[in-house]
C-alpha cells in the first residue's frame, strides 16, 4: 500500500518534501480554515480540509476518522506550533505513530514543563501561574527581583517582560495576559530570571535516543526578548557544551520526546543550563539554514523522512562525524526605531554582493505598517553570511542587514484635525 500522510497545519513545504522523498506518496492537509490560503499548491494533495478555529477538538478526531475510514492514513505529521494538539489527539484516536498528547501539552504549557522537570530533578528554575498582579507580587515577595513574566503558551518571543521594579509588575502581566501569534490565551506566567548567556539547541530523537546536531548563540533585545541573531556553532568551550547537550538530552527524557526534531532554548547560568522553553519542531529564524551551512544536516529533510517512518539517526550522526572544514553561519534581524508605512527598501542587492553572504530577504512588503520591537513579527528582513569563525559570520551578516536602506511613510500634519 502506497504511504498516505495527513499532514496537521499548512505543513509550509512539507507536503512536497514529503511526495518528493517517497515517490508514490499522496498528502491530505487538514487545516484551520483560516490557514487554508496558505497552503502551498493545494491541487497537488489529496484533499484539504478545513475547520472553524473554534471547532471542538472532538471534531477535529471526528473529521479525520471519516476521512480514514474512506482512504486510510498510514503516517501522520505536523510541521508547526499552532496544531499540535490535535496532531496527538487524531494520531492516537487513529493508532498512528505521533508525539503523545501529553508530551505536546507539556512542551505546551510552561508551568507544566516545569513542574515535570523539577520532579525529575532536571531543572528547579523557580515559576508559577498567576491570576492576577496581587499573585504576581506575591512571588516577587518570595523569590525577588528581576523575574521574567510571559503568557504560558506564547510564540515569537511575544509579551515577555524582564521586570526589575515592582511599579512595572501590573504592565508586565497586562502584556503577557493576551493570545499571540497562533496560539490561544493560556494564562501568564512568572519565572526567576536566569542570568547568563542564552543559546538554542536543535536535535535530533529516534527511539527514545537523543542527537545535538547543533547549538546556536543568540543576541536578543534587552528589553523585549526578540531575538535579532543568530550564529552557529556557538562558541563555547568543550567542557560547556558536553553539559548542554547532556543536559537537553536529560530535558527531552523527561518531557517524553522519543523522535523527531526539537529546538531547545537555554541559558548557561553560573549552576550549569537552565530551560527557558522547547519545542517538539524544527527551529525559526532560519536556523535549520544556519545548521546546514555549518554542519551539512538538514533537519527539514529529517523531519520529512521520519514522518515517512525512516531512520535517520545514524546518517545525521555520520555527517556529523565526517571532517569538514571551519564554517559558521549567522543571520541578523533588522528592526525599525521610526514608525510609519513601508514606502521602499534600498540597496538590496549591494547588501547580496558583500562578502559571505548568501542571503538577504525582506519580511516586509511595501504597505505594511512597521516599526518598534515587540516581537519577532516585527522584524522587517535578515541577511545570512557564512565564515570561517562565529565572529566573522556575525558581522558580515550584520554588516549586510545594516546595509539596507528603509523609507517610512508617516501621517501628515493636518490643522484641521486639530
Amino acid at each position: 500500500m502506497s504511504e498516505h500522510v495527513l499532514i496537521v497545519g499548512t505543513g509550509r513545504d512539507f507536503p512536497a518534501r514529503i511526495r518528493a522523498a517517497h515517490p508514490g506518496a499522496r498528502t491530505t492537509v487538514f487545516c484551520r480554515l483560516d490557514s487554508v490560503g496558505r497552503v502551498r499548491a493545494p491541487g497537488d494533495n489529496a484533499r484539504v480540509l478545513g475547520l472553524r478555529d473554534d471547532a471542538p477538538e472532538q471534531e477535529w478526531v471526528d473529521l479525520a476518522a471519516a476521512v480514514h475510514a474512506r482512504d486510510p492514513f498510514t503516517r501522520i505529521g505536523t510541521f508547526g506550533e499552532r496544531n499540535q494538539n490535535h496532531y496527538a489527539l487524531i494520531a492516537e484516536a487513529l493508532g498512528l505513530t505521533a508525539h503523545r498528547p501529553d508530551t505536546v501539552h507539556l512542551v505546551h504549557d510552561k508551568r507544566a514543563m516545569r513542574a515535570r522537570l523539577s520532579e525529575a530533578g532536571v531543572d528547579s528554575t523557580a515559576g508559577v501561574r498567576v491570576a492576577d498582579v496581587d499573585e504576581l507580587r506575591a512571588f516577587v515577595r518570595r523569590h525577588g527581583l528581576p523575574c521574567v513574566v510571559k503568557p504560558v503558551s506564547n510564540s515569537g518571543s511575544a509579551g515577555i517582560t524582564k521586570v526589575t521594579d515592582e511599579s512595572e509588575l501590573a504592565e508586565a502581566f497586562a502584556r503577557a495576559d493576551g493570545s499571540y501569534g497562533d496560539l490561544p490565551n493560556a494564562g501568564v506566567l512568572v519565572e526567576e530570571f536566569l542570568d547568563g548567556p542564552q543559546f538554542s539547541v536543535e536535535a535530533v530523537s529516534e527511539a527514545g535516543e537523543h542527537q545535538v546536531v547543533a547549538i546556536t548563540a543568540k543576541f536578543s533585545d534587552p528589553a523585549t526578548f526578540v531575538e535579532l541573531g543568530h550564529v552557529t556553532p556557538a562558541p563555547l568551550a568543550d567542557g560547556d557544551r558536553d553539559r548542554i547537550h547532556a543536559y537537553v538530552g536529560a530535558v527531552l527524557d523527561a518531557l517524553g520526546v522519543e523522535f523527531g526534531p526539537t529546538h531547545s532554548e537555554i541559558c548557561l547560568t553560573e549552576k550549569g543550563p537552565r530551560l527557558i522553553e522547547t519545542h517538539v519542531r524544527m527551529g525559526g529564524d532560519e536556523i535549520p539554514a544556519l545548521v546546514r551551512d555549518a554542519t551539512g544536516v538538514d533537519i527539514d529533510d529529517c523531519a520529512a523522512r521520519q514522518t515517512l517512518g525512516e531512520t535517520v539517526l545514524p546518517a545525521v550522526r555520520a555527517t556529523l562525524a565526517e571532517p569538514r572544514p571551519p564554517r559558521c553561519s549567522a543571520v541578523w534581524f533588522v528592526a525599525l526605531e521610526a514608525t510609519g508605512v513601508l514606502d521602499r527598501v534600498a540597496r538590496l542587492e549591494e547588501a547580496r554582493a558583500l562578502p559571505g553572504v548568501t542571503q538577504v530577504t525582506l519580511l516586509a512588503k511595501p504597505g505594511t505598517e512597521a516599526g518598534g520591537l515587540t516581537s519577532s513579527e516585527s522584524r522587517v528582513a535578515f541577511a545570512r553570511a557564512v565564515a570561517e569563525t562565529p565572529e566573522e559570520a556575525t558581522r558580515a551578516a550584520r554588516a549586510a542587514a545594516e546595509h539596507l536602506e528603509f523609507t517610512l511613510k508617516t501621517t501628515s500634519y493636518r490643522p484641521e484635525a486639530i
